[in-house]
């Protein structure tokens, strides 16, 4: 992982907040941002600047002549670098020049200004656009975007390429699956659940492949871990000997996503307190029918409930120390048709879970790769093989044993950073609720199927 190399200010250039504290005092220099706090006082008013990179002190006196204007008003401001140890970084900017560089900024919804965002959801979720603006708002989606880089590079120095497949689909990827129909040039189609099957096709090509990139799940769920589209970050290799090799992979990536946090967000991670987990040099695994007795579940139980995946992230911390624990051999039954089942016992899958702090991350295995084993797992579960015959074809033509995972950005964010719902950390966010911000009438064509074709929503 290479941390960015910080900008050279040159003369009359602009400088960070950031930067401020690396300026010899006396130096004049020029800082563009927002207007995040003022204080006034008798004779002095306190400026608290802010831009991409933090906060910087500015101080107004009385004879200075400067307006100083509301909060969220975009400034650039002029002046000389001065010593004061109380200042952040230890360098305040005095005898200011101030130049609004858009009309004076409303009052916001929030008030961004004070240390923590303390307001209810639908507020953080009704004003995102503001609301993200917030300092520790802010952090959450920083440590989100180094754990990107952190993703990209580690799989980047192990041969993997980076593939991009469509999000407009003509059948579900996942048989049975609630999937979002559109209307495509008057015929049916559908939003990718997934790129599963094309990223399976391109180990065919590139052997080792990954994608991040928007998934879109029809599900009416309303819980804190679910949304209707989410960032999925999606990895396929070939040539592997079974599942333990893919989760041998997932290891790697979840380290570098770590490392990436820690060198592109560490003040982040610092300012607002957040727990970095370790990545164990091995994840600690525990198959499905022992993960069931081990929560007391019915040994026919055919998936793990939340309470248990919460139950077996305690026990992965206590007896094992770990943040991660790897569920291996769900049952057939409960997995897609291209999963490979446990070579000695076939009621079981080749396939794993990985918890991360109690709570269902990722979901990974290893494939088919056989012509003929799709087409007899496609009849089986009364299915024409036909219907594949597109995705089927880069098996005709040989494919190497395969397997993957795919990780939920937001869930890892979520998790990191303590947040009780994935909304917090997500953007914008599509959910059973909610498409557009409340009280905004915007005409839509709708595309979802059984919904009617035309309507004014109101959400």
């Amino acid at each position: 992982m290479r941390p960015p190399t910080p900008p050279v200010a040159l003369p009359g250039s602009r400088t960070l907040a950031a930067d401020l504290s690396s300026v010899p005092p006396g130096t004049s220099v020029t800082l563009d941002g927002w207007v995040h706090r003022r204080r006034e006082l008798a004779t002095v008013t306190f400026l608290v600047l802010r831009d991409r990179s933090g906060l910087a002190q500015v101080v107004v006196r009385a004879g200075d002549e400067q307006d100083v204007p509301p909060e969220e008003t975009v400034v650039e401001v002029t002046g000389t670098a001065t010593a004061n140890a109380q200042a952040p970084g230890g360098i305040e900017v005095t005898s200011p020049t101030l130049v609004l560089l858009t009309d004076p900024a409303v009052t916001p919804p929030v008030e961004l200004w004070r240390p923590t965002l303390d307001v209810a959801l639908p507020t953080l979720l009704d004003h995102a656009a503001v609301a993200w603006r917030h300092p520790a708002q802010r952090a959450r989606w920083e440590v989100a975007a180094a754990s990107l880089r952190g993703f990209r590079e580690v799989l980047d120095a192990q041969g993997f390429t980076e593939v991009h497949s469509p999000k407009i689909v003509a059948s579900a990827t996942e048989s049975g699956a609630n999937v979002f129909a559109v209307d495509y040039f008057g015929g049916p189609a559908f939003l990718a659940q997934s790129p599963q099957l094309y990223k399976q096709q391109l180990v065919g090509v590139f052997e080792r492949v990954y994608e991040v990139g928007p998934v879109f799940r029809a599900e009416p769920h309303d819980t804190v871990r679910h949304l209707a589209e989410y960032v999925s970050l999606d990895v396929e290799l070939g040539f592997v000997h079974d599942h333990r090799d893919v989760l041998r992979v997932l290891r790697d990536v979840l380290a570098g996503m770590v490392a990436g946090v820690h060198e592109l967000a560490a003040g982040a991670v610092a300012a607002q307190g957040f727990t970095v987990p370790v990545v164990p040099d091995e994840i600690p695994v525990i198959h499905f029918a022992e993960a069931l007795a081990l929560v007391g579940a019915p040994s026919d139980e055919p998936d793990l409930t939340p309470e248990h995946e919460r139950a077996l992230g305690r026990w992965a911390l206590a007896e094992h120390g770990s943040d991660f624990l790897a569920v291996e051999g769900y049952p057939m039954a409960k997995r897609p048709f291209y999963t490979h089942p446990q070579p000695d016992d076939a009621r079981w899958s080749n396939s794993f879970d990985l918890l991360f702090r109690g709570l269902e991350l990722v979901t990974g295995g290893q494939r088919l790769h056989r012509h003929a084993d799709y087409v007899a797992a496609i009849t089986a579960r009364g299915e024409d093989p036909a219907a594949y015959a597109t995705y089927l074809e880069a098996f005709e033509h040989g494919m190497p044993p395969h397997g993957g995972f795919a990780i939920g950005l937001e869930r890892w964010t979520a998790r990191l950073t303590g947040a009780t719902n994935v909304r917090e950390v997500t953007l914008f966010p599509r959910d059973l609720h909610r498409l557009v911000v409340p009280g905004q009438e915007v005409g839509y064509s709708l595309l979802i199927g059984g919904w009617p074709s035309r309507a004014w929503w109101r959400r």
